[in-house]
């Protein structure tokens, strides 16, 4: 299946491509032998910030509708350097304009302050800030246009699991017909802080059928059939179990039983 991408349109050509990526560094070493673990990790797309090597953005929900957003640039040496800071106020009530307030860091900025606001709307959405209370939404440097029936689910970066980590409010797009550039909806309590750059994906995307799902009951023989399958990959594994380097004992019979299917498909 062929999917469409597009870039940013506020930062064409920024970012790091979307791609597949199915190992996770800081999980436990004995993951990399769990083939369906790593599977889960690489199903769809992770999507990356539209933000140069150089660059990086953090954001704090300071609570009372207040949104801090730093803008960072890292110098030859590799030292960070935060260039301006925007400070978004939302209205009581969700009544009135959001006010703007922009503070630079550094003499002479090479930005002005109406350049600044802009830049942070590339790289967050001004106007889903405080959707709901402490929510923050990162654009993504990629866009997806899906085939006829085909919809982008936009979602958390799966079987990251170390703490603190934001919940993300999942999203799915009719992206065939929808121009749906990639948002990734995390919540933030009071105090708490997101930061984004070059080398980080801020979510993933699956991609999904729109065609109606019917579920039914199997038959005694269906059921059968099914016992005597597992009884027999119960059997095949154990049969084929081995010892990594460190001690841990683990068996192949997923992986094997996956690529001789596949490779007759």
């Amino acid at each position: 299946m062929d999917i469409q991408t597009f870039p940013n349109l506020s930062r064409p050509g920024v970012g790091q491509k979307p791609r597949r990526e199915s190992q996770r560094p800081l999980l436990p070493q004995h993951s990399r032998h769990c083939p369906v673990l790593e599977a889960g990790s690489g199903l769809g797309m992770l999507v990356y910030a539209p933000l140069e090597p150089n660059e990086s953005i953090n954001i704090e929900f300071l609570g009372d509708g207040k949104y801090d957003f730093h803008y960072l640039l890292a110098g030859p040496g590799g030292r960070w350097q935060e260039i301006f800071s925007v400070l978004f106020i939302l209205p009581v009530g969700s009544l009135g304009m959001v006010r703007e307030e922009v503070t630079f860091k550094i003499p002479n900025p090479p930005i002005t302050k109406e350049g600044a606001v802009r830049m942070a709307g590339a790289l967050i959405s001004n106007d889903d800030l405080g959707t709901p209370p402490g929510g923050v939404t990162f654009k993504g440097a990629t866009g997806f246009k899906t085939p006829k029936g085909w919809d982008t689910v936009y979602g958390p970066v799966l079987n990251m699991i170390e703490r603190p980590l934001a919940p993300m409010l999942v999203v799915r797009v009719e992206t065939d017909w929808y121009p749906h550039e990639s948002e990734f909806r995390y919540v933030l309590q009071p105090g708490e802080a997101l930061s984004a750059n070059h080398h980080l994906p801020i979510g993933q995307v699956h991609f999904v059928p729109r065609e109606e799902i019917v579920l039914r009951e199997s038959t005694e023989e269906e059921v059968l059939a099914v016992r005597k399958a597992r009884e027999d990959f119960v059997k095949g594994k154990a049969a084929t179990k081995l010892m990594t380097k460190y001690g841990l004992q683990y068996s192949p019979h997923y992986a094997r039983q996956s690529r001789t299917f596949n490779d007759a498909k």
